[in-house]
C-alpha cells in the first residue's frame, strides 16, 4: 500500500488521530475491567497503583495494591512508615527503589504540600519516582488536567495505529507521542477516561509479546498496521544490551529453628534488602565445608537444593543452593553473630523483606 510507504520513518500525525477518541471511549465505557483503584480513583490511590504497575502485569498487582493500602492507607502513613515494614509490604514486586521512592516523596508531601499530594502535572514532576507518565496519570485521572500519560501500552498501540518507526525507547519520540495526543484531551472527566482507555486497549486488545486482538479492537478500521497486515513489526525498539551473568552459591545456613539472613549494603543492586548468605561461584560440597570452617562454622550436614536463575535488569544470576545444618556450639559466635540475623520462619514471613531472588530456596521451608 501506498499510506505504508508514507508513513514509514514518520512520527505519527493527528490525522488518524483524531477521529479515534469517541469509539475507543465507547469500548472503554462498555469493557473496562473492574480494578480496585478505578473505584476510588484518588490521586494517593492512583498514585501507588501506577507505580507498582510498572513492569508488573495488573493481576499480580492486585493482591500487593489492596494489602499495602490496608497497611498504608494515606500519604501520612506512607511518610511514617519503617524501612523495613516497607520494603517488606513491596516484597515480590521488585525494582524496590520504586518503593523507596514513594516514601520520600510521601514525606515531601507532608512537609511541602500540607499532606495533599498536588495534582498539577509539573508540581507533581518535582516528586522523587514521578516521571511524565506518572505524573499525567495522576494529575489526569484524579484531577481531570488534559495531559497524555504515554506508557509502553500507549506507545504500542499509537506507532501501530500510525506505523510510526521512531524508536520508542527514545525520549523524542515519547515526547513527540505526547504532543501529538494531547490535542485530543480537554480538561476534565473525559481525560481521564481517555488516559485509561488507552492504558486498557494496550493490555487487553493491542497486547505486548503476542498478536494484537484485532478482530475485538475498537480502532481496527483506523489502524495502518492492520490494515498493512504488519502488526508485528511495531513497536520499535533499540536492541537491548546482554545481561552480565554471575555464578553464585546460596547457603540456607541453619541452626536449630532459626536461619541465618544478612542486610545487604545501603546502595547498589537490592540495597538495605534481607539476603541468605552466599558465596561466588558454584562451589561442591567439600568447598562449602571449607569455606565456612574459614568463618568460624561447625557443619554438621549439607543438602543440596534445586538451583536457581534470577533475571535483573541489567543482571542474571545462576544460583546453586545448599541447606547446611550448623552444630549448636560455634567457634568466633559473637564475631559471626555481628554479621548475620539468625531469623525464625515467623519473622521471615512477617517482618524481614526477602527478595524473590532469594525465595527460591525458601519455599520447601
Amino acid at each position: 500500500m501506498s499510506d505504508h510507504k508514507q508513513a514509514e520513518n514518520h512520527l505519527p500525525n493527528t490525522a488518524i488521530l483524531s477521529s479515534i477518541s469517541e469509539p475507543l471511549l465507547r469500548w472503554y465505557q462498555n469493557r473496562a475491567r473492574v480494578l480496585p483503584w478505578r473505584e476510588e480513583p484518588s490521586a494517593y490511590r492512583v498514585w501507588i497503583s501506577e507505580i507498582m504497575l510498572q513492569q508488573t502485569r495488573v493481576a499480580a498487582v492486585i493482591a500487593y495494591f489492596e494489602r499495602f493500602l490496608s497497611a498504608l492507607p494515606d500519604v501520612a502513613s506512607l511518610a511514617a512508615v519503617s524501612d523495613d515494614q516497607l520494603m517488606k509490604l513491596w516484597q515480590g514486586l521488585g525494582y524496590y527503589n520504586r518503593a523507596r521512592n514513594l516514601k520520600k516523596a510521601a514525606q515531601i508531601v507532608v512537609n511541602e504540600y500540607h499532606g495533599q499530594i498536588p495534582l498539577e502535572f509539573h508540581e507533581l514532576l518535582k516528586l522523587p519516582g514521578i516521571g511524565r507518565y506518572t505524573a499525567a496519570a495522576i494529575s489526569s485521572i484524579a484531577g481531570g488536567a488534559p495531559f497524555p500519560a504515554v506508557d509502553g501500552n500507549v506507545l504500542r498501540v499509537v506507532t501501530r495505529l500510525t506505523l510510526c518507526r521512531e524508536d520508542i525507547l527514545k525520549d523524542r519520540t515519547k515526547r513527540h507521542i505526547e504532543e501529538t495526543l494531547r490535542p485530543l484531551y480537554t480538561k476534565g472527566p473525559l481525560s481521564s477516561m481517555l488516559n485509561q482507555a488507552w492504558m486498557e486497549l494496550g493490555a487487553t486488545v493491542c497486547i505486548p509479546n503476542g498478536a494484537p486482538h484485532c478482530a475485538h479492537c475498537p480502532l481496527a478500521r483506523f489502524c495502518l498496521a492492520h490494515d498493512n497486515d504488519c502488526t508485528a513489526e511495531f513497536p520499535i525498539k533499540q536492541a537491548k544490551k546482554k545481561r552480565r551473568r554471575e555464578q553464585l552459591t546460596v547457603l540456607l545456613l541453619r541452626r536449630g529453628d532459626k536461619i541465618a539472613l544478612r542486610q545487604r549494603g545501603s546502595k547498589g543492586l537490592l540495597a538495605g534488602l534481607y539476603e541468605l548468605p552466599h558465596l561466588p561461584g558454584h562451589l561442591r560440597v567439600k568447598e562449602i565445608f571449607s569455606a565456612l570452617a574459614a568463618r568460624g562454622f561447625s557443619v554438621a550436614e549439607v543438602r543440596a537444593l534445586p538451583p536457581a536463575h534470577h533475571v535483573f535488569t541489567h543482571i542474571e544470576w545462576d544460583m546453586t543452593g545448599f541447606q547446611v545444618a550448623l552444630r549448636a556450639k560455634m567457634s568466633n559466635d559473637q564475631q559471626i553473630s555481628n554479621h548475620l540475623i539468625w531469623a525464625s520462619m515467623e519473622d521471615i514471613l512477617h517482618r524481614y523483606s526477602i527478595p524473590a531472588a532469594f525465595q527460591y530456596f525458601l519455599h520447601d521451608l
